[in-house]
């Protein structure tokens, strides 16, 4: 019986039938996580990428205007929502992005604060009046971030995982953008503080090419 059993047992360890199914029966469930967090990650970093152009896009589009009207804004806001397609900017009816503009002026002392805000959220904008903390620099020519004009676009995005919502949940993804004013209607040298470049909001729209053109704006 020993002898049978002493038998039975070496038929066993030589046989490698079913190895490969038993390998890969291990193997799978690593696999499959790798590639779902493949897939996420990769959804994730082009959707943050979405986000990044569209900050830059909404200040790039203000910026190039020296007067923006209330509906002109609203204009820019929804056209800059559509950067991100394919993704959706809605959940239901839940908004899953904000974005925000707003004029920041400095003045003599580099002290940053809001000159105007708009949002497409009800509760995204900022308040006028309140203090920015500004980056000190200094320009080539010397020039500091004392009384200067900049417009500042900050986007968020709600992203949910399809497959790893359960594990990471939501992840907020943010960029925001400062960009200068196209050209100068009111500086240091003309005006008293504050020296804001794109009046928001206005009665009449005024690009910076038709401002140049020296025409009624």
């Amino acid at each position: 019986m020993i002898s049978a059993l002493s038998s039975r047992a070496r038929r066993l360890l030589a046989d490698d039938r079913a190895v490969a199914a038993t390998e890969f029966a291990i193997v799978v469930p690593f696999m499959l996580v790798l590639y779902v967090g493949g897939v996420e990650l990769g959804n994730g970093l082009a959707m943050n990428v979405k986000v990044s152009a569209t900050a830059h896009s909404v200040a790039d589009m203000v910026t190039q205007n020296t007067a923006v009207t209330s509906s002109q804004m609203d204009g820019i806001l929804a056209a800059a929502s559509a950067i991100m397609a394919p993704y959706p900017t809605k959940s239901g009816s839940t908004s899953l992005m904000t974005i925000t503009v707003s004029g920041v002026s400095t003045d003599s002392n580099g002290n940053a604060t809001v000159q105007w805000s708009r949002s497409t959220s009800s509760t995204g904008a900022r308040q006028k009046g309140d203090p920015m903390t500004l980056s000190k620099f200094t320009g080539p020519s010397g020039t500091t971030n004392a009384n200067i004009s900049l417009v500042l676009s900050e986007v968020t995005y709600d992203y949910a995982p399809n497959l790893g919502f359960t594990i990471a949940g939501t992840v907020k993804l943010s960029d925001s953008y400062y960009l200068f004013p196209r050209c100068s209607t009111n500086s240091p040298a003309t005006s008293s503080f504050p020296y804001y470049d794109v009046k928001y909001p206005a009665t009449k729209t005024c690009t910076c090419v038709e401002h140049l053109q020296k025409k009624t704006c």
